[in-house]
């Protein structure tokens, strides 16, 4: 019968998920064992470590000191010189300290979290007033609009990248460090609000509109019936959005490559992790532990807004 599957079916559908989730996961699995082996251990194909290594996630993570090197002779004998100023000495001293092996990923972590936070939530602001215009109101237009609202996400970035950036430079926004990070902070929404006006459209629409004007018939004016109402119903789509724009902005490089090249400072973590990669410092556990660092704040998103992700909540607000 038709629906009816049969064991060998229903075991090799099986192990043909299990293979699939299995190829998924290795690359990851592969970066972790990386991340936690010692150099020795690197040529080992097994996935699990001899010894476990944690130097990489402490040396990341800013829980080792810097190194000393030992001061030349002829430099101790400046040092010890009585006349010398006490902030020159320190200076002098301070350039026989070695941390420039140190990789600053804390601070290539901020980054990437004031952009992407940043840039998700302006661009869920944006999507739902957008969204809500689209599927509620009515207004000259709208079909136009309802139908090339994902125009801007369906023309790639690599097309967008010179135009984009010698409007800035006309404008003088490139040739700063705050106006170069306000248009990457504003292309970062630009990416994002199509397809998040499109998915709470949708959304939206699903919602009964008799839920609405029961609350305004009860005295709630429509910006406190979205507010109360429909913002409340449309969690598990809102926590979507923002984690769609928020690993957008997250894993975005052409563009932080051209905005953020000048300014070392500024650089979000994938930029950080490029130049870490070519770097003289380029050390396959540290590389890895990086990498496993820069996807746990994915990861832990996905964990924790996973109680918002179910639908059915207007199950019943209304009589058929």
């Amino acid at each position: 019968m038709l629906g009816k599957r049969t064991l060998t079916g229903r075991i090799g559908f099986a192990l043909a998920i299990l293979l699939l989730v299995s190829f998924s996961l290795l690359p990851f699995a592969q970066i972790l064992s990386t991340s936690l082996k010692h150099q020795y251990d690197w040529g080992n194909p097994s996935l699990i470590p001899q010894t476990i290594n944690l130097d990489a996630y402490k040396e990341l993570l800013g829980l080792t000191e810097a190194k000393k090197v030992e001061i030349p002779a002829a430099i101790q004998k400046i040092l010890n010189n009585p006349k010398l100023p006490k902030d020159k000495k320190e200076a002098i001293a301070a350039k026989y300290t070695s941390n420039e092996n140190l990789f600053p990923f804390g601070k290539y972590m901020l980054n990437s979290v004031i952009f992407s936070v940043g840039a998700a939530t302006f661009s869920l602001i944006f999507s739902v007033m957008g969204a809500y215009s689209i599927s509620r109101l009515r207004f000259k237009g709208q079909v136009v609009i309802q139908r090339s609202v994902l125009f801007v996400y369906m023309v790639g970035g690599v097309l967008l990248m010179v135009p984009l950036y010698q409007m800035a430079m006309n404008i003088g926004l490139a040739s700063s460090l705050w106006g170069s990070a306000f248009c990457l902070f504003l292309i970062y929404i630009v990416q994002t609000l199509p397809v998040g006006m499109y998915m709470l459209g949708n959304y939206f629409r699903g919602i009964p509109f008799a839920l609405e004007e029961a609350a305004m018939m009860d005295g709630c004016s429509r910006k406190e019936a979205i507010i109360k109402v429909v913002l409340p119903l449309s969690l598990p789509m809102l926590a979507t959005v923002f984690i769609y724009c928020f690993i957008i902005g997250w894993n975005e490089y052409l563009f932080a490559s051209v905005f953020l090249k000048q300014y070392p400072e500024f650089h979000t973590l994938p930029l950080a992790l490029q130049e870490l990669f070519v770097s003289k410092n380029a050390i396959w556990d540290r590389i890895m532990a990086a990498s496993m660092l820069t996807l746990a704040p994915i990861v832990i998103c996905f964990l924790f807004a996973s109680r918002f992700m179910k639908g059915g909540k207007t199950d019943g607000g209304v009589k058929g």
